[in-house]
């Protein structure tokens, strides 16, 4: 069967972040009537793998293969052999799996600015969640001020923006020591169906396990040991993927996990002080 590759990372470039229609920069003013609905995670249904932070390689490795993407090895979790994501289903992700930060702080991110330089909390006003006027749904703002919600989201995308230190440190890590290679997955089920994922890299286990004394004392410390040992450790999950994928009668083909783009790179690049986090008022 012909494999079908997905779009490379370059020809995404000029595309908005993942799951993204049209991000707006918040504003109590432009925004003073706008409100979020309540709803699922629809909009990650036909995503086969999504970004992660290294602090969640750990959570995520209980259930979901973590790889590294091919150009960039930005870490992500593979979710699904085809183009669909096995996890969601009817809005919701399965009770018992982790659920990446990538999809909890949708439709919120960061957009990064100059003038002042730092980052400012943004909206993806096309999401069928964000409404502007009604009674339907929370507040962003509230007598011209951040909604408890707003604050919570703000919170949150900070947080999880300061994590790409962390996740550089350890790529730039794996990198330096060429730890990672570059590895396919090739699974028939057993209705015939021949699926793969390739343009992906693993850390080599025998480089890793010679790996000299002062680096794994270093790396323990820096904690970056642990999530190497996580990662190996999800590349079981593989089988249970394919078991998974096997219940889902969908077309075969192959998928490529060119880097997926972050919800705003500006703001999931490593955290500055001189860089503001906020809500434009």
């Amino acid at each position: 069967m012909p494999e079908t590759a997905a779009p490379s990372a370059s020809s995404a470039s000029a595309m908005l972040p993942l799951f993204y229609k049209a991000l707006q920069p918040l504003h109590s003013v432009a925004h003073a009537d706008w409100r979020l609905k309540p709803g699922d995670v629809s909009f990650a249904a036909d995503t086969p793998f999504l970004p992660i932070v290294a602090s969640e390689i750990i959570a995520a490795a209980r259930n979901y293969p973590v790889v590294f993407a091919g150009d960039t090895a930005q870490p992500i979790v593979v979710l699904a052999l085809e183009a669909t994501n096995l996890f969601v289903e009817d809005g919701k992700w399965s009770n018992d799996c982790y659920i990446p930060a990538y999809v909890r702080r949708y439709p919120f991110a960061f957009v990064a600015t100059q003038e002042p330089q730092g980052f400012v909390l943004s909206v993806d006003s096309g999401s069928d969640r964000v409404t502007q006027g009604g009674t339907e749904g929370t507040p962003l703002f509230e007598d011209g001020k951040p909604s408890t919600l707003t604050q919570q989201a703000l919170e949150f995308c900070t947080a999880f923006g300061r994590e790409a230190e962390l996740t550089k440190l350890f790529t730039d890590a794996l990198r330096e020591k060429e730890l990672l290679i570059d590895r396919r997955a090739d699974a028939t089920l057993p209705d015939g169906r021949k699926l793969g994922l390739h343009n992906f890299q693993i850390i080599d286990a025998q480089k890793f396990a010679a790996l000299d004394d002062k680096t794994i004392v270093a790396w323990h410390r820096q904690g970056l040991l642990a999530l190497a040992h996580h990662h190996l450790a999800s590349l079981d999950r593989f089988r249970e993927l394919v078991n998974r994928q096997a219940l889902h009668p969908v077309t075969g083909s192959s998928l490529s996990p060119a880097s997926p783009k972050p919800v705003v790179a500006e703001g999931d690049a490593p955290a500055k002080s001189a860089k503001s986090r906020k809500v434009t008022s």
